[in-house]
C-alpha cells in the first residue's frame, strides 16, 4: 500500500532511478580522469588521486546525515538541496580554477552518493510493494551501471576535447537531474521532523575521515607505517565511542539498534567484506588492461578503451538486478546472497589463474560485473525486510557508508600488494596473483559468513 498517491509510478520510478545514476556517473568521473588531471594541473598523480578520494569521503559523510534528514517530512527538500549542492560543485569543476576549487568541486560533486537511499525510501513510500522492490533492486546497483558509463564517457571526451569537456559531462547530468526531481518528486509522508544528532555527527565524520584517509594512502603504508597504524586505531576508538554515544541517543544519526536484528548484523558485515573483494577485483583489472604490454604482461589500453571493459560489467550488473526480485521470492534471500558472492568468486579464480589474452580479464569482468549486481541487489531487501519504513533511508545510508568502506579498502589493499610487487614503474605479473589471490580468500571468508551466520529464515 502506497503511503501517498502519484500521479504517475512509473514515470517516479524512472526519475528516482536515474537520479541514482546521475550521482553514481558524477562520481565516477574522478578515477579515469586522473592521469589527465595530474598533466592538466601539474600536480603529482598521488594528489590528482583525490579527486576520486574526496568524492568519497564526501559521500561517506553526507550518507547518514542525509538519511537523518531524509527520514522527515522534508525528504523533498533534502533531496533538491543535495542536487543543488551536486549541481554547484560540477560548475567548480568545469571552469578553469586552481586545483583547490578542483577538490572542492569533487567533493560537493561526492555529497550527492548519500542520495541513493534516499532514492529508496521515496519508491517504498510511494510505490506499491512490487515496484518498489523492483526500483529498489535497480537503485541498488545504479552505481555499478554508473561506473560502466562514467569511465567511458569520460575517456572519451578527454581524448576528445580535453578534461573540462569531461566534467561537463557531470555538469549537464546534474543540471538534468535537478530539473527532474523538481517536477516529478513527490512530498514525503507527514512524520515528526527529525534532528540532527550533532554529536554523532561529528564523531561519525572524524571517524569515517581518519578510516577513509588511512586506507586509501598506499603511500603512508609504505613510508610511515607507524603512523598508519596510529591513524587506524584512532579511527576505530572513535568509532567504538560513536557507537556508544548513538545506542544512548533518543534521535540519533543513525538508529544502530537496528543492527540487533541478526539478519541487518550479518549483511553489513557481509557487505564490508564483499565490498573488499569486489572493488579489489574491479581496480586490479582495470590497472591490468592498461599496463602497457613492455612490462612484459597487459594490454595498454587508454582511457577510453579501459573504460570500455566496464560496459559489460555495467550491462550484466543490470541484468542480475532486474532478476533478483524474483529468484529472492523463489529461492530467499540467503541463497540469492551466496550465489552471487560465489559467482564473484569465480571471477577471482579466473583473473588469477587466466589473464594473458584479452577476453580473459574481459570476461572476469562481466562475470564480476553480474556477481555485483546480484549481490546489490539482493541487500536492500534483506536490510529492508527487518526495518521499519520511516528508517529505510538513514538503515540503507548505514549500509552504504559500509559499502564504501569496504570498497575503499579493496582499492587500498590492491594498491599496497601490487606497490609490494614493484621494483621499477610496473608491478610484476605475479603481484596480480598475489592479490588475485587474496581477493579468493576474501570472498570465501564472505561465502562463509553468508552461509554459516545469515539467519536461516532470512
Amino acid at each position: 500500500m502506497m503511503a501517498t498517491e502519484v500521479r504517475s509510478p512509473r514515470l517516479l520510478a524512472g526519475v528516482v532511478v536515474s537520479i541514482s545514476l546521475v550521482v553514481a556517473v558524477g562520481g565516477s568521473l574522478g578515477s579515469p580522469l586522473i592521469t589527465a588531471v595530474a598533466s592538466e594541473y601539474g600536480v603529482s598523480f598521488a594528489a590528482a588521486q583525490w579527486t576520486l578520494t574526496i568524492a568519497l569521503l564526501a559521500g561517506a559523510v553526507a550518507t547518514p546525515v542525509l538519511g537523518r534528514l531524509g527520514s522527515g517530512p522534508r525528504r523533498r527538500t533534502v533531496i533538491l538541496v543535495a542536487l543543488g549542492i551536486v549541481l554547484a560543485g560540477s560548475v567548480v569543476t568545469v571552469l578553469p580554477l586552481p586545483f583547490g576549487f578542483l577538490l572542492a568541486g569533487r567533493a560537493a560533486q561526492g555529497a550527492g552518493l548519500g542520495l541513493n537511499a534516499l532514492m529508496m525510501a521515496t519508491a517504498r513510500d510511494h510505490l506499491d510493494e512490487q515496484h518498489a522492490a523492483r526500483t529498489i533492486a535497480l537503485l541498488s546497483v545504479a552505481s555499478t551501471v554508473g561506473v560502466g558509463i562514467g569511465y567511458p564517457l569520460a575517456g572519451l571526451l578527454t581524448d576528445l576535447a580535453g578534461i573540462r569537456a569531461a566534467y561537463g559531462l557531470g555538469f549537464v547530468i546534474s543540471a538534468a537531474a535537478l530539473l527532474a526531481a523538481v517536477l516529478v518528486l513527490p512530498p514525503a509522508p507527514a512524520r515528526p521532523a527529525n534532528r540532527v544528532d550533532v554529536l554523532g555527527g561529528i564523531l561519525l565524520t572524524v571517524a569515517l575521515v581518519a578510516l577513509l584517509l588511512v586506507i586509501s594512502q598506499t603511500a603512508l603504508w609504505r613510508q610511515h607505517t607507524p603512523v598508519a597504524v596510529g591513524i587506524l586505531v584512532f579511527s576505530l576508538l572513535v568509532f567504538a565511542i560513536w557507537t556508544i554515544v548513538e545506542a544512548r541517543t533518543a534521535k540519533p544519526l543513525v538508529d544502530v539498534r537496528l543492527l540487533r536484528h541478526p539478519a541487518v548484523a550479518v549483511a553489513n558485515l557481509v557487505m564490508l567484506t564483499g565490498g573488499i573483494g569486489m572493488y579489489l577485483l574491479l581496480s586490479l583489472i582495470t590497472r591490468y588492461v592498461q599496463t602497457p604490454a613492455a612490462a612484459g604482461y597487459g594490454f595498454g589500453l587508454n582511457t577510453f578503451q579501459a573504460g570500455l571493459v566496464l560496459v559489460p560489467f555495467s550491462v550484466l550488473g543490470f541484468a542480475a538486478g532486474r532478476l533478483v526480485p524474483g529468484l529472492r521470492a523463489k529461492l530467499g534471500a540467503r541463497t540469492v546472497l551466496a550465489a552471487s558472492t560465489a559467482v564473484v568468486l569465480a571471477a577471482f579464480v579466473l583473473f588469477a589463474l587466466a589473464r594473458d589474452q584479452l577476453f580473459e580479464p574481459v570476461l572476469a569482468m562481466s562475470i564480476l560485473g553480474f556477481g555485483v549486481g546480484a549481490f546489490s541487489a539482493a541487500m536492500p531487501a534483506v536490510i529492508l525486510a527487518a526495518t521499519p519504513a520511516a528508517e529505510t533511508a538513514s538503515a540503507m545510508g548505514v549500509n552504504q557508508v559500509v559499502r564504501s568502506v569496504g570498497f575503499s579498502i579493496g582499492s587500498a589493499l590492491g594498491g599496497l600488494i601490487l606497490a609490494a610487487h614493484t621494483e621499477d614503474v610496473f608491478p610484476s605479473t605475479s603481484g596480480y596473483g598475489v592479490a588475485a589471490w587474496t581477493g579468493v580468500v576474501t570472498m570465501t571468508v564472505t561465502l562463509f559468513i553468508v552461509a554459516v551466520l545469515y539467519p536461516k529464515r532470512g
